[in-house]
């Protein structure tokens, strides 16, 4: 499974490791208490409609890059800093990535899963 990003004119691949954290034990551990993940990894949160959805980053000891989706479309967009980062955003569907992975995303973009 990969997560690519359109911007209308061109594709990108974010991730070719691909987790989604579809449970509720899951969604709550998130990527705490993970030393590091690869830099072509993302985790994928899939959420029943739209929502608050907030993201903290305790016990996560790197930074992230986290988008926030509507129906695919990229809501917001934040860095957060290890340990300390915290931001909330309305979505349906929300991706963590290492920090930097996101740099070419932008709000209004679609961001997909592909088998």
């Amino acid at each position: 499974m990969r997560l690519v990003r359109d911007d209308g004119r061109t594709e990108q691949v974010l991730a070719t490791e691909v987790e989604t954290a579809d449970s509720f034990l899951s969604q709550a551990r998130g990527l705490m208490f993970r030393r590091s993940i690869p830099d072509d990894y993302a985790l994928v949160f899939r959420f029943d409609g739209v929502d608050a959805r907030d993201v903290h980053m305790v016990f996560v000891p790197f930074p992230l890059d986290v988008l926030w989706l509507q129906d695919g479309e990229v809501q917001h967009k934040e860095r957060l800093s290890a340990w300390t980062g915290l931001a909330e955003a309305e979505a349906d569907q929300l991706i963590e990535l290492p920090a930097g992975s996101a740099d070419e995303v932008a709000v209004g973009d679609d961001v997909r899963l592909v088998e």
